[in-house]
């Protein structure tokens, strides 16, 4: 395994995302011991970026890594995020970054986790009810008192990664960025680079989709997210099905897997990105974490630049409203 900085934090150059473990997807919370030892096995093989958030269950996803990191949380970088809960009354999947809130937040984390602090800590997404300068100086005091060590936001667009980055270093921002999902190339990503902020793409595997696993929309059970997500249903499933066709072709060539070539296109698109792709499963994390050492040809990665845009939104229409790109 490589090693890369975001911004001044070293992290594995491939992490591992926990949410699926304990929320969201089909068999989500059903093997919790199958997802510990994937934990295990990612450390083993120097996966140190772990992620996580208070809204994965809600809670259970932390209280499992709090399980699994037990005698192990010096090897970790561990991420969480705070921010679509509101604590004070209206519950989860409110928004409230607020700095009471984040307080809140912190504290159920911290002992969930079974740690004393959290290395990176996101907003997960943008509250527009409470000004990001209010945000990250509620976190920079979190980072005084020890609490966290540093500061990250998801899904923001240029405009509140400057302001949040003027009042406190940013170390990371996590977006969805792959194959299928490149919105955030024009914008955002010049924005991390002019000011030294590092990428954690999230979804690197377009939710599964991009493996050539996924061939039947009928297949995602009730609460499993891409159930009824727009990429994922009818026309717009058989459509992007070219896509995910086109990478196994991809792979077959390079003498990998669709999973290890979407990974290491992601790679190469720059030494500060680092992707989490998620798993519960010992074998997938074997599988991720080998993407590592794929070398694209440039023959190779034109063809991957050439792929198609996906068809339909990332997201159900509120979901995307959550997003600021």
């Amino acid at each position: 395994m490589k090693y890369i900085n975001l911004g001044d934090l070293e992290v594995s150059r491939i992490g591992l995302g926990a949410m699926g473990m304990s929320h969201g997807l089909t068999g989500a919370g059903t093997d919790d011991a199958e997802s510990i030892r994937t934990v295990h096995r990612a450390l083993d093989l120097g996966v140190t970026l772990i992620d996580t958030a208070e809204i994965y269950g809600p809670y259970t996803n932390e209280n499992l890594l709090g399980q699994a990191l037990k005698g192990r949380r010096d090897q970790v970088v561990l991420a969480t995020k705070f921010g679509l809960i509101d604590h004070g009354g209206a519950g989860v999947w409110n928004l409230n970054s607020g700095p009471a809130n984040i307080r809140a937040a912190v504290e159920g984390s911290l002992q969930r986790l079974g740690t004393d602090h959290i290395d990176l800590y996101y907003q997960h997404r943008v509250d527009p009810d409470t000004p990001i300068e209010e945000t990250a100086g509620a976190v920079a005091e979190l980072i005084a008192e020890g609490k966290v060590r540093h500061f990250g936001l998801s899904e923001a667009g240029p405009d509140t990664i400057r302001r949040a980055h003027a009042v406190h270093p940013v170390t990371a921002v996590q977006s969805e960025y792959s194959l299928w999902t490149r919105g955030l190339e024009e914008r955002v990503l010049p924005v991390l680079r002019e000011l030294g902020i590092g990428l954690v793409p999230f979804s690197p595997l377009g939710h599964g989709f991009l493996t050539g696993a996924v061939r039947d929309e009928a297949a995602f059970e009730e609460g499993d997210f891409r159930r009824g997500n727009p990429r994922f249903t009818g026309e717009n499933f058989r459509r992007n099905m070219a896509i995910a066709d086109e990478v196994q072709a991809i792979a077959a060539d390079a003498g990998a897997t669709p999973a290890q070539i979407a990974l290491a296109w992601l790679l190469a698109q720059g030494d500060d990105i680092a992707p989490i792709p998620g798993t519960k499963r010992v074998a997938r994390v074997e599988e991720n974490t080998a993407a590592d050492s794929v070398q694209l040809t440039s023959a190779q990665l034109e063809r991957l630049a050439g792929l198609p845009p996906a068809v339909g939104d990332t997201h159900t229409e509120a979901g995307m409203r959550l997003l600021e790109r």
